[in-house]
């Protein structure tokens, strides 16, 4: 197989750029044109071709794509460019960008111009920004000739940087990287507009209903404290407090540097994101927004999907391109209407796959909690086996509310979570319990689970280990590595969670530790790095399990623990039968951990109920 290098030079202007638009909207907007492009087989010359959409297409012609790796930094564009514009498609697709992140962590620059500083692999040139606002036919052969011999050494930086990154890095991880940009490079999932624009007139004539209704004559109004946090109540929000800087009681957090009050612009009711925006002065909401992005983006064509590689810190994936496929609402009154938008092209259907509570199943295996790990095994419903627990009652007689809390208690406390933040997380959920109850409750998943507890407790060792240097034995045998020389873990992956420039400090309540990030420095203890450790290796489950899927199907997208497989209509029965048998596949090295799934299947992915 070949190692084709490449970068593509465009057209850009200070109104039309990727400063300013989506790489979607950059590549398919009618403004778009080639200027030129470098090319690099294996360890050949670079070359620089130049020349219309038709020469450019003869040119590449010339190239063997079916048995060759395309590499590029940021390959989601450059890769969309060959395959969108030129119906180019490679065997493999390969990026130093995603590489960048999973070797250095998400926290460092990964520019071209940063690693190859970080490498000394040459310095990235700067002609770029002589090209602003020219066309291909407004380049003089001198000035497209010094451009040529820039975007030559950007493909000469990038193959140096694949030959050092690449060195050691897990040929898996390749696989998942190549499987992630696909995503978007070679999209499958149409966009219902019709659908998206009924949503989106829905949406404003709610909006405006609902300040007439709630007697909204002016933003004026919204502005009084306590009339705002009593709109909130109504839709059953609780409305977000802080203690004030200047009075030292408890306030309401309604400025717009609160983070709390920030988020409930992202709430899944889009009554609340109203209230928010009325209050902030926005005039659209987050649902407006996103439902417009799609109108857009339906009309230029399907729908590439932006899966970010090891975009945490954890090395999950994440949002890209300003669409944040992550975090689509599924609840509320517009319910799952953006997703519902979403759907299989002709003759296809969608199968949308969930791994089954696997933080909590990782949490139990890697703490050796065994009576919770065999009753995950045996399907027990161990929301009703600690609802029993917290009520001292037989399983048979835990109603609905008691398994709900249950439920929030194997999920929420398995890292640690503190009685004051358990009774805040149930009451968001429309459950008010005592704090003293809250403690019980606490209490009692500490003293079931106590192996789960010692864990924690481990992890803190751990902390104070790794600061010292040292590599020390940590949870299930033969999971993770503890690199004190690093400063990192060494996930099943074989990649690593980095705790980079990792100290601790002194405090009343003992030693406090903290490592850097971009955003300044963030806390770690036990119990936080029980969570990290837990999302890590379910990342490592999930991609594993997304490469079985990607040998008979295509994934188009994965959203947290859940894989969505693109498959043809006349054999889905089969397919989703496939596709649910990845989903159990148990890595070598997880053994004894006990996978679920659900799955749903139908042509709409808001449809796709398990």
């Amino acid at each position: 197989m070949d190692l084709i290098t490449l970068d593509f030079e465009t057209f850009y202007d200070k109104d039309f750029s990727l400063t300013k638009l989506t790489t979607e909207e950059y590549i398919r907007d009618s403004r778009f044109e080639v200027v030129g492009v470098s090319v690099k087989v294996n360890n050949g010359d670079t070359e620089w071709a130049s020349g219309t959409h038709e020469e450019l297409k003869g040119y590449f012609d010339e190239f063997d794509w079916a048995n060759s790796m395309v590499l590029a930094h940021n390959t989601m564009f450059d890769g969309a460019i060959l395959s969108w514009l030129f119906d180019i498609h490679p065997r493999v697709w390969a990026d130093t960008l995603c590489i960048g992140r999973a070797v250095h962590g998400v926290e460092v620059g990964g520019s071209l111009k940063a690693l190859a500083e970080r490498y000394a692999v040459g310095e990235k040139g700067t002609e770029i920004v002589n090209a602003l606002g020219k066309r291909r036919e407004d380049f003089t052969d001198d000035e497209l000739d010094r451009y040529g011999d820039y975007c030559i050494n950007d493909v000469e930086l990038t193959y140096k940087l694949f030959n050092i990154m690449a060195r050691g890095f897990p040929k898996q991880e390749l696989k998942i990287i190549d499987c992630t940009l696909r995503m978007f490079i070679e999209p499958m999932l149409k966009l219902d507009r019709d659908l998206l624009e009924d949503h989106l007139y829905d949406i404003k004539a709610r909006k405006d209903k609902l300040l007439v209704d709630a007697g909204v004559a002016d933003k004026k109004e919204l502005m009084s404290n306590e009339k705002f946090a009593e709109l909130l109540r109504s839709k059953g929000v609780t409305p977000p407090t802080k203690i004030s800087s200047t009075t030292g009681k408890e306030a309401y957090a309604f400025a717009k540097t609160d983070e709390a009050f920030k988020g409930l612009g992202a709430h899944e009711n889009p009554e609340v994101q109203a209230l928010v925006a009325a209050r902030l002065g926005n005039k659209s909401t987050l649902e407006e927004t996103r439902t417009q992005r799609f109108i857009d983006i339906a009309g230029r064509g399907t729908l590439p999907v932006p899966v970010r590689y090891y975009a945490a810190h954890t090395g999950r994936w994440g949002g890209d391109d300003k669409i944040n496929l992550q975090n689509l609402p599924s609840r509320g009154p517009d319910g799952k209407m953006l997703k519902r938008s979403i759907t299989a092209p002709d003759g296809y259907t969608l199968v949308d796959c969930d791994s089954s509570q696997i933080e909590a199943r990782v949490l139990a295996w890697f703490a050796g909690q065994d009576d919770l790990t065999e009753a995950f095994r045996n399907k027990e419903d161990v929301y009703v086996k600690m609802a029993a627990r917290i009520y001292d009652i037989p399983e048979d007689q835990v109603s609905k509310q008691q398994r709900f809390v249950g439920k929030t208690t194997i999920l929420g406390a398995g890292y640690g979570m503190g009685a004051v933040k358990f009774q805040a997380q149930l009451k968001t959920f429309g459950t008010d319990i005592e704090l003293d109850e809250a403690r019980r409750i606490i209490n009692i998943y500490r003293d079931t689970n106590w192996r789960i507890s010692h864990v924690w407790r481990e992890a803190q060792n751990m902390i104070a280990s790794m600061e010292r240097g040292d590599t020390v034995q940590f949870g299930k045998e033969g999971v993770v590595e503890v690199l004190g020389d690093r400063s990192a873990i060494r996930l099943p992956s074989k990649l690593l969670m980095r705790y980079d420039d990792l100290h601790g400090e002194q405090n009343e309540q003992g030693v406090e530790y903290t490592y850097r990030t971009r955003r300044g420095r963030t806390k770690i203890y036990g119990g936080k790095a029980i969570e990290n450790v837990c999302q890590g290796i379910a990342r490592c489950i999930i991609g594993e399990q997304m490469l079985l899927i990607a040998k008979k199907y295509r994934a188009v997208l994965t959203v947290h623990d859940s894989v969505i497989g693109c498959v043809p209509m006349d054999e889905a029965e089969e397919a989703q039968k496939y596709i649910e048998r990845c989903m159990r596949y148990v890595p070598k090295w997880a053994e004894g951990l006990p996978l679920e799934c659900e799955s749903g299947i139908a042509v709409a992915y808001g449809d796709c109920e398990a």
